[in-house]
């Protein structure tokens, strides 16, 4: 069973000296796009191909809501002093 494609008919727009078009919410969520994701763009022969490229980087409010206390908090260094600190 194959997702249904999500789309979204979009208008080239000028953006400084280029060009540039918007992606709507739902197709950025469905892909998983948030503001900093580094993407390829290639042309192929149907048109043009946006390609994620690299890990997705998370905004501070996907960070936050996967931040687990029980796991992630407490000290750091639990373990008392590794070598000649001076406290």
């Amino acid at each position: 069973m194959t997702t249904p494609a999500i789309r979204a008919e979009q208008t080239i727009q000028e953006w400084g000296n280029g060009l540039a078009v918007r992606l709507t919410a739902p197709i950025a969520r469905a892909a998983s796009l948030v503001q900093g994701t580094s993407v390829l763009v290639e042309v192929v022969d149907e048109g043009v191909l946006l390609r994620v490229i690299g890990k997705p980087k998370r905004t501070l409010a996907q960070k936050l809501k996967a931040f687990d206390p029980a796991t992630h908090g407490g000290e750091v260094a639990v373990s008392g002093r590794v070598g000649a600190e001076l406290f």
